[in-house]
């Protein structure tokens, strides 16, 4: 069994218009986000040993956000091939992960980062919420049945958990 966590980038500010896409930094809400997202983790069992991390200035802002909440003993890529990376681009990179890992993070973009996640789950108590939205800042959680990443296929995880930057602001519904 493998745990995947999926984090698509907290809001990214336009308020630049002729800045290229990639260079897009977070917006403030994007940072409170972040933020937010980081307290969370750090009260949590949110533990991979891989983080794989578009090289987008907003993905790797939204990951120095987070980073210490995540522990001591992980290995960080950056990787320029993730930037606008579809679903099935998403899915064969995880494939290359060694089997020795059994948990990773992959840091990202939409459309790709939720349809990869529709994907892989084939059921769980956040599919329904997977379907419906996956907002700037959300992380998703799936489990994986499968002993080896190379056979991580559609279909092969369970959509344990959602979590959005709205439903960790103080007096949020759980």
């Amino acid at each position: 069994m493998k745990r995947l966590w999926l984090l698509r980038h907290a809001k990214s500010s336009w308020d630049d218009p002729g800045l290229p896409d990639p260079d897009r930094p977070l917006a403030p809400r994007g940072r409170r986000a972040a933020e937010l997202l980081a307290a969370h983790l750090a009260a949590s069992d949110v533990r991979p040993s891989v983080v794989l991390c578009s090289s987008s200035l907003r993905t790797r802002e939204t990951l120095a956000a987070i980073l210490p909440a995540l522990g001591d003993t992980l290995e960080i890529r950056i990787e320029r091939a993730l930037y606008g990376a579809g679903a099935a681009q998403l899915l064969e990179r995880l494939r290359g992960l060694a089997n020795r890992v059994s948990s990773a993070m992959l840091i990202g973009h939409n459309p790709g980062i939720q349809d990869l996640a529709l994907g892989l789950a084939a059921s769980g108590p956040a599919l329904a919420a997977l379907r419906e939205k996956f907002p700037t800042g959300a992380l998703a959680t799936v489990e994986i049945d499968v002993e080896r990443w190379r056979d991580l296929d559609n279909g092969t995880a369970t959509a344990t958990a959602l979590v959005t930057p709205r439903s960790l602001e103080p007096g949020a519904e759980a």
